[in-house]
């Protein structure tokens, strides 16, 4: 497989790069991690600006229909930061479940709205009996003339805080399928508190008695944003690919630095292996992601391959991680250091769209091992 990149999604690296170099260093992310709010402010409007929120989205709804592997370039680069934001939850996330379930009116409604950077969606899934499937949720509507009242409590939302928008699931008067909807987030009954914690951007959603309109409602939606969510895993896989390259370059760094007993660190056997390690994950990571991408965008039947590359891109973030705290000892807990964001961003990626074992799990039935 060819993992050299084309004039497009070189232009993009390119841009990414200078993006993340330039406004995303480590003291502004360290800033934007103890004051989440400023990131709307700090961040946002360039990357709308850069075109970045329009990517994954067709030309027919404002955006620039680009392929899915130039959506992974950027999101590489982004995770090199690591980049925080709703970027990936609304413009790939969000825009895909819509163009994947919604009727054209709603995507004409939303998706250009999302693709210029002015609506900013966030997907609130997961309950209390915590999984990324339409099992054990609870949060119902109820249809009350031409509208709808719901409620309910959403727990571990990424990226609600900075949302204008929610797509919610949600049973509707009672029914087994599970439907879709859009809430304003500022409506009343809508509360949205960050969760604190060894988390990042995560938040709980609570929905009192919300009134949303019927036209909002993508009435027995689970299956489409199923199909959606899988296809853009390997997305989000890539940004894990971005933190695993930029957390082996900074542990290599400091191997080859630091100096222990009159030499540096990286000449001890211990230290090699766990080099070796970070090097053996960020390979499997990056492989199988672009095996998926690639599959994808060439309309090879790619179920497995993402099932996989969340599975292997997820374990190698953060055992990554920890094998770049065994290189760093001390200094890597420190704060101002930096290699803390990247360790609480492994531990909230990792059941994003899904735990890998649960991935291991949809394995088996794509491969015929056990019943569907």
């Amino acid at each position: 497989m060819d993992l050299s990149l084309n004039d497009t999604q070189q232009l993009i690296q390119d841009s990414a790069r200078d993006f993340v170099r330039g406004s995303c260093g480590r003291d502004v992310l360290l800033k934007l991690d103890r004051d989440p709010g400023a990131l709307m402010n700090t961040l946002w409007k360039p990357m709308s600006e850069l075109g970045w929120t329009g990517m994954a989205i067709p030309e027919e709804y404002g955006g620039t229909g680009n392929s899915l592997t130039d959506v992974a370039v950027l999101f590489e680069e982004l995770g090199c930061g690591p980049v925080p934001g709703p970027l990936f939850s609304s413009a790939v996330l969000c825009a895909r479940i819509l163009m994947e379930a919604a009727g054209d009116t709603l995507k004409k409604a939303w998706l250009p709205r999302i693709a210029s950077g002015e609506r900013v969606f966030a997907l609130a899934l997961t309950e209390q009996q915590y999984n990324w499937s339409a099992h054990g949720l609870r949060t119902h509507a109820k249809r009350t003339g031409n509208d709808y009242v719901l409620s309910g409590t959403k727990v571990f939302v990424h990226d609600a805080l900075h949302a204008t928008d929610l797509l919610v699931a949600a049973r509707v008067d009672g029914a087994a399928n599970i439907s879709l909807i859009r809430v304003d987030a500022k409506a009343a009954g809508v509360v949205v508190r960050a969760l604190d914690g060894f988390i990042t951007g995560m938040t709980e959603v609570l929905l009192d008695n919300v009134k949303v309109s019927a036209a909002d409602v993508i009435a027995d939606g689970w299956p489409a944003a199923e199909r959606a969510m899988l296809t853009v895993t390997p997305v989000l896989c890539a940004y894990k690919v971005g933190s695993c390259k930029a957390i082996f370059d900074l542990s290599l760094n400091y191997a080859r630095e630091r100096t222990q007993f009159g030499q540096v660190i990286g000449r001890f056997a211990r230290v090699q292996d766990h080099i070796i390690h970070m090097v053996n994950y960020l390979d499997a990571a990056r492989w199988t992601t672009y095996e998926a991408l690639a599959k994808l965008d060439s309309g090879v039947d790619a179920t497995a391959s993402c099932h996989v590359a969340k599975s292997v891109s997820s374990e190698s973030y953060m055992h990554a991680c920890d094998y770049a705290h065994e290189v760093h000892a001390g200094i890597g807990v420190s704060r101002e250091y930096g290699l803390t964001l990247h360790t609480r961003m492994s531990r909230s990626l990792y059941h994003c769209l899904g735990a890998p074992k649960m991935h291991r799990k949809k394995l088996e039935s794509v491969l015929g091992l056990v019943a569907a």
